[in-house]
């Protein structure tokens, strides 16, 4: 069995997966908005003798350039995921063509590796809530503004605030500016998921998990009470798993 090759194509982050079966052999993540993924794939395709690839993508620029390389690459195009092949999953949004694919992935991912009912945090560009019901269908979530966003437009939409990195907070209480703003991102964000994902669960049932994903998943986790599971590798095991099915 030949090593597939699995894209995910983020706001921020492209996060590429080398995976034989259900076995991760290597993972990379470039910035969507370089020019150095096209070089790190053409190394990863040499590498791992990479005969097939798969993208999931909420950036339609970057999915044409990808495309366009891995055709050069491998000799055949990529599969795209919503256009080539579609997650397995019911889905109840009114207007189906709204959600994201990387959420319907993640929860396909989510059902097939943790059950349902589910709720999935993405801790991403944006923070999305996806539902899964325990009749294993995608019912719908909710979209919010991101960490890095939310420091961004602090510093954007005030005089005095300074533009700073994301990072742990020093405590709850900030001594300075700085670990004021990260305090109330972090602490805020985290009392916000936890309310939320209690509210969902009065309507899901009490068997529901909660599963956090994305860029910031692991710098989240330690501030959250209620996460049953971190998995920060999701989307990426979302796309093996749908190539897998399609095959």
């Amino acid at each position: 069995m030949l090593p597939v090759l699995a894209i995910d194509i983020g706001n921020t982050n492209i996060a590429l997966g080398v995976f034989n079966g259900n076995r991760l052999l290597y993972r990379f993540a470039v910035p969507t908005y370089s020019k150095s993924h096209c070089p790190t794939i053409k190394k990863i395709v040499n590498k791992y003798k990479i005969q097939q690839g798969i993208l999931c993508s909420v950036v339609p620029e970057a999915t044409l350039d990808i495309s366009k390389e891995l055709t050069k690459l491998i000799g055949k195009k990529p599969l795209i995921i919503g256009k080539d092949i579609y997650v397995p999953i019911k889905n109840n949004y009114h207007n189906p063509k709204q959600v994201g694919q990387d959420r319907l992935v993640n929860a396909y991912a989510g059902v097939k590796l943790y059950g349902a009912p589910l709720i999935i945090v993405d801790f991403g560009t944006a923070i999305t809530f996806d539902i899964v019901s325990k009749n294993k269908s995608y019912a719908g979530g909710l979209i919010i503004p991101g960490l890095g966003i939310s420091l961004e437009a602090l510093n954007c939409r005030t005089a005095l605030l300074p533009k700073i990195k994301l990072a742990a907070p020093q405590g709850l209480i900030g001594k300075d500016t700085r670990n004021s703003m990260l305090s109330g991102v972090i602490y805020g964000f985290c009392a916000m998921m936890e309310g939320v994902s209690a509210r969902l669960t009065k309507q899901l049932g009490p068997k529901t998990k909660i599963v956090v994903t994305g860029g910031d998943s692991l710098l989240i986790k330690k501030y959250c009470s209620n996460i049953n599971h971190i998995d920060e590798m999701l989307t990426l095991k979302g796309i093996n798993l749908i190539y897998k099915s399609f095959k």
